[in-house]
């Protein structure tokens, strides 16, 4: 399986959440209209890339002759329903630069955590996931 568009949207998503790392660590009430604006590129880019993973690459491992493979792509795809929830229920708490600028502790709090889940999940996606696609 061709992963070239996975691993260019993994390389999106790194650049977006640097940056948002970088703007909540530096002055989150002075940044909440920068902030706002990098959470909306990162929301399109999350949620095509959620769709490419549902359509392609999920199917494509649950499919696969190796049981194995199979149950991975299934554990995968199990564990991001989680993950996609609490950034979906994340997304929809923080949906202007007004609310982020009112309450920047509870922002940067809630930013810095749900950064570091999607950080370890896409390492983890390209570390164990895509080679096993790319075996397919």
């Amino acid at each position: 399986m061709n992963t070239s568009r996975i691993k260019s949207d993994h390389d999106a998503l790194y650049a977006s959440m640097g940056e948002l790392r970088r703007l909540v660590q530096a002055d989150v009430a002075g940044n909440a209209e920068a902030l706002f604006a990098e959470l909306k590129k990162l929301d399109a880019t999350i949620k095509l890339h959620l769709a490419i993973e549902d359509r392609m690459l999920y199917p494509a491992l649950a499919s696969a002759s190796d049981p194995q493979v199979a149950a991975v792509g299934k554990r995968f795809q199990h564990e991001m329903g989680g993950l996609a929830a609490a950034y979906g229920d994340f997304a929809s708490r923080w949906d202007s630069a007004m609310r982020i600028a009112a309450a920047p502790g509870p922002f940067q709090r809630e930013a810095l955590g749900l950064l570091d889940a999607l950080h370890a999940r896409i390492q983890h996606e390209d570390l164990e996931l895509l080679p096993l696609a790319e075996a397919l």
